[in-house]
């Protein structure tokens, strides 16, 4: 009978040894994400800090894409128009046509004496799948949160490109090199610039302050600078 149980509670540790050596095998990762490089190949020794010789400090690199967050240095004389919550607009560089929404996250309680800055952070409002990690981003700090609405593009000219032609509101862009009337609806006015919807394309050029002599059609060329 001893033997017997002796034999048992050799075996069940053996089973728990056996256990203990596959959980060796498997690799968890904290929290859910997506692997964005791997540091280790088949042999390699990992430690966990690479203290061994030959040995790598981790498997994988990953990320939580839900997370992403844009880290922008703010000066410290800018800092009193910071606070936590404030909402902020992201633009990246490989997508330059979009916007998006976000908000201060955090800030770093620490200066960077080098460059008189510190680190704020600007998580997300809603996470695009083409944003990745390490992108180059600009943030715009705002007064007031905008809408999906106030993100949209808009067209704008100088109020002095307006006109008025037989009842119509109408800019004369420079086409072929001649002036050509557009009709146009003003909108509200942005800084010192006016919004316009009409036929008018982005980057086209305008006259300024067109005289009743400028007709529709006429020959211009642009002023020498």
């Amino acid at each position: 009978m001893a033997s017997g149980k002796a034999g048992l509670a050799a075996a069940t540790a053996n089973s728990n040894n056996a256990r203990v050596a596959v959980d060796y095998t498997q690799i968890r990762a904290p929290f859910d994400g997506i692997i964005l490089s791997k540091s280790a190949n088949v042999g390699d020794l990992v430690t966990p800090f690479s203290s061994a010789a030959d040995s790598k400090g981790a498997v994988v690199s990953m990320a939580d894409m839900t997370t992403l967050e844009v880290e922008a240095d703010v000066a410290e004389s800018s800092l009193s128009k910071i606070q936590v919550g404030q909402p902020a607009e992201i633009t990246l560089d490989a997508l330059p046509d979009a916007r998006f929404r976000g908000s201060v996250s955090r800030m770093v309680p620490t200066v960077d004496r080098a460059k008189a800055t510190v680190m704020t952070k600007v998580r997300f409002d809603a996470i695009d799948p083409r944003v990745l990690p390490e992108m180059s981003a600009k943030v715009s700090f705002l007064s007031q949160p905008i809408t999906a609405e106030q993100q949209k593009p808009l067209t704008a000219v100088s109020p002095d490109a307006l006109a008025q032609r037989d009842g119509r509101t109408v800019v004369l862009v420079v086409r072929d090199g001649k002036a050509v009337e557009v009709a146009v609806t003003p909108g509200s006015r942005i800084a010192d610039l006016t919004a316009i919807t009409g036929e008018v394309k982005t980057g086209e050029k305008a006259v300024l302050k067109p005289g009743p002599e400028l007709k529709n059609g006429a020959l211009v060329k642009l002023a020498a600078k």
